[in-house]
């Protein structure tokens, strides 16, 4: 529909270059031989023609008359003047936006490389178009300087271990930067963060040796509850002499029980006192 007229007077100009005078007389009869009810209405379907105009669900139409903005409109079917208004589109939707990769200095002065994505929609159509020449590249700009100051004012670890932190921090930053421009930031995520071979390298050591300390720390603990517990068992014991000779004569059923092995049972003197007629001379020879 925008190229209708245009199109008409280009028809119109190709006639005219290779009939000349002919073709004057051709569009004079035919102009002639129509009604003037027949002539208005098709000037009535040119006009709908060239002002209807029809914007989807996800988009907005600025509308500038006489170059003044009178705000906008959609979705659906709406009507403009011809060479009067003039519309610009604007889409709702929301836009994802890749950060480049930035080169950054933390603060304890480690080089690392960052990379992010960004989450944003117009709000505003008007301020959209009226306010900045590009709102997404401006957009663009400021998520790029905005990460490279926010990344740049934290310290490596703090980097690494509080992604969701930085992640707010810069969805503040720059959706405050973005608001009069109409534009909301939905989200902001780090995606990459890339660290020199070197610092990676002293990261896995210091890594590694951290597993080693936590191993035995663990092992020094186990150590410890076991001796603790045979500490116990031991004043148990002492205290009941016949659970010894209880567990003693345990460990014998558990020896035993495995074939081919041979058992020798030592007994104690005390024993021989039940077969002697003097117990308590044995006992002392024992002794």
């Amino acid at each position: 529909m925008l190229d209708l007229i245009p199109f008409i007077i280009f028809i119109v100009i190709v006639l005219l270059s290779i009939f000349g005078g002919e073709a004057l007389k051709i569009l004079g009869g035919l102009v002639m031989d129509f009604s003037p009810l027949i002539v208005i209405a098709i000037l009535v379907v040119i006009f709908l023609a060239a002002s209807l105009r029809i914007v989807p669900e996800y988009q907005r139409a600025v509308i500038f008359r006489l170059g003044r903005v009178i705000g906008a409109k959609g979705p659906g079917l709406f009507i403009l003047i011809p060479i009067i208004d003039r519309m610009v589109k604007v889409d709702l939707r929301t836009v994802t936006l890749d950060v480049p990769t930035q080169d950054i200095i933390t603060k304890d002065n480690v080089s690392v490389s960052v990379d992010a994505v960004v989450y944003f929609r117009v709000v505003d159509p008007v301020r959209a178009i009226v306010e900045v020449e590009n709102y997404l590249y401006a957009t663009s700009q400021i998520a790029q300087t905005t990460l490279r100051s926010v990344c740049g004012a934290v310290e490596l670890d703090e980097l690494l271990s509080e992604r969701e932190k930085l992640n707010l921090q810069l969805q503040e930053i720059i959706d405050r930067q973005t608001d009069p421009w109409g534009v909301k930031v939905v989200a902001v995520e780090l995606k990459r963060i890339d660290l020199p071979e070197e610092l990676r390298r002293a990261m896995a050591r210091q890594a590694e040796a951290e597993r080693e300390r936590r191993a035995k720390i663990i092992t020094a603990e186990a150590e410890y509850q076991a001796a603790q517990k045979l500490a116990d068992a031991a004043q148990i014991l002492a205290s009941q002499p016949l659970a010894l000779q209880l567990r003693y004569l345990e460990t014998i059923q558990n020896v035993v029980s495995k074939p081919g092995n041979t058992v020798l049972i030592p007994l104690p003197i005390e024993m021989l006192s039940y077969f002697a007629k003097d117990g308590s001379k044995v006992q002392g020879q024992g002794q």
